[in-house]
């Protein structure tokens, strides 16, 4: 033996964006080829990275594998580091070019350590040394792969155990991860859509105080929602007749109802009718006056829900309201999507009104920044801060409910200073433009 170590510097071209962006993929391949090369595995840590981008490390007996990925340029960066004679990291070289499909690569390989250049120390080496009975018995490895929702400066980031359920559909990237402290997350173009854990938060948010609000909503619309939260929690509701749910990737439903139950669990109510289709287009070519509440449960402004966030969209839900209606659209944050929340006010603002446009905010601890909110427009004599619960007879299902009560209800509408001066300002800068 000539040196300590071997470092292999990898650069990988040419791959598919998709698998560069798939941390589950990279995260197993990159055991495999460590597995490959000879190596004994300890542990894997890895991190993608929203909206793109994978970053993780292979912790072998023999030292580690690393990589970092750039999804837009098809470019990975890998770092192969082994000590001793047992393992053969062109093994893991090879493994790896081949499962990410490079069109391209080099490799740059350094001895590390020189025997020639060093001198053996005389040191207690038993002293240093964890006993071996700590690690008898360890069948399997330690595995760290975390997913990560972010903007330019901020993030948040959840360890999950393994990818589920994972689908490319017309529109989107639908995945269902299993996560330690979340439990099961659905996760749409690598943005955080919902988990077990706090789903309650925004499912009943959305419905229950538009619902007690209004005191006798009989014909809903719910506009995506696919995973099946918001429309459980408005068929709570006795006075409901009829609830349509139009969700454009009939995906989202597919994977929420096989590994989501408890929250996809009214599809088969005979109220619901399911309809898959542009919830843009289905509103504009319904009836004048046809619902009591509108419900938004889209995601944030890209893809398929970009057009879900634009100025004829609202006008055309306000027009399909009865003369007393409420219509609830998914709010952003005011912390993290500060300037699309700031935007969709002033829109709400100049459709509905000043007094006619109500704000609710809400903790969604999986959300970026943990705070959310609900825009609302009104029609008609309803207003959300005045509701006298001792009339509302159908409130016996309340105190089963996780997150909504009287007291939050109220609450959701008191606005914090720097909220009231975000949306303060009345002239609008910047409204979407009809798509």
């Amino acid at each position: 033996m000539q040196s300590l170590g071997n470092h292999i510097l990898v650069e990988i071209t040419g791959c598919n964006p998709q698998v560069m962006n798939d941390v589950a993929f990279i995260e197993q391949t990159m055991v495999d080829s460590a597995t490959i090369a000879g190596a004994t595995v300890i542990n894997s840590s890895f991190h993608h990275f929203s909206p793109y981008g994978v970053s993780g490390v292979v912790v072998i007996q023999e030292s580690h594998l690393a990589i970092h990925t750039w999804p837009e340029y098809g470019y990975a960066a890998v770092d192969l580091f082994t000590c001793g004679d047992e393992v053969d990291a062109w093994k893991a070289f090879d493994f790896l070019k081949e499962s990410f499909g490079a069109k391209n690569y080099s490799a740059l390989e350094m001895n590390r350590g020189a025997i020639k250049m060093l001198s053996r120390m005389d040191v207690d080496l038993e002293s240093l040394r964890s006993t071996v009975e700590d690690n008898i018995g360890k069948e399997t490895i330690e595995r760290n792969i975390w997913f990560t929702d972010k903007d330019d400066s901020q993030a948040l980031s959840l360890r999950y155990k393994k990818q589920l359920f994972k689908e490319k559909s017309d529109f989107q990237e639908v995945k269902i991860l299993d996560t330690y402290r979340y439990g099961k997350m659905l996760t749409i173009d690598q943005m955080v859509m919902t988990t077990e854990k706090d789903e309650a938060h925004y499912h009943e948010m959305i419905a229950h105080p538009a619902m007690f609000s209004h005191g006798n909503v009989k014909n809903v619309l719910v506009i995506g929602g696919g995973d099946g939260g918001t429309v459980r929690e408005v068929l709570k509701h006795k006075s409901v007749e009829k609830v349509t749910m139009v969700e454009i990737d009939e995906v989202v439903i597919k994977a929420c109802k096989q590994f989501l139950p408890t929250i996809a669990s009214e599809f088969d109510n005979p109220k619901l009718e399911v309809i898959i289709a542009d919830g843009i287009s289905f509103v504009q070519n319904a009836n004048e006056q046809e619902y009591d509440l509108v419900l938004v449960d889209g995601s944030d402004p890209v893809g398929p829900a970009k057009g879900l966030f634009s100025k004829k969209f609202f006008l055309n839900c306000k027009r399909i309201l009865k003369e007393r209606g409420i219509l609830v659209a998914q709010g952003e944050s005011p912390k993290f999507n500060e300037s699309v929340f700031v935007e969709l006010n002033a829109t709400f603002q100049e459709i509905f009104g000043v007094e006619k446009t109500k704000l609710s905010l809400f903790n969604v601890p999986s959300y970026p920044t943990g705070i959310w909110s609900f825009q609302w427009g009104v029609k008609g004599q309803i207003e959300p801060t005045l509701v006298n619960f001792s009339l509302v007879n159908d409130v016996s299902f309340i105190e089963d409910l996780k997150y909504y009560n009287e007291a939050i209800h109220l609450s959701s509408f008191a606005l914090p200073n720097y909220v009231r001066k975000m949306i303060g300002n009345k002239t609008i800068e910047k409204v979407y433009d009809e798509l």
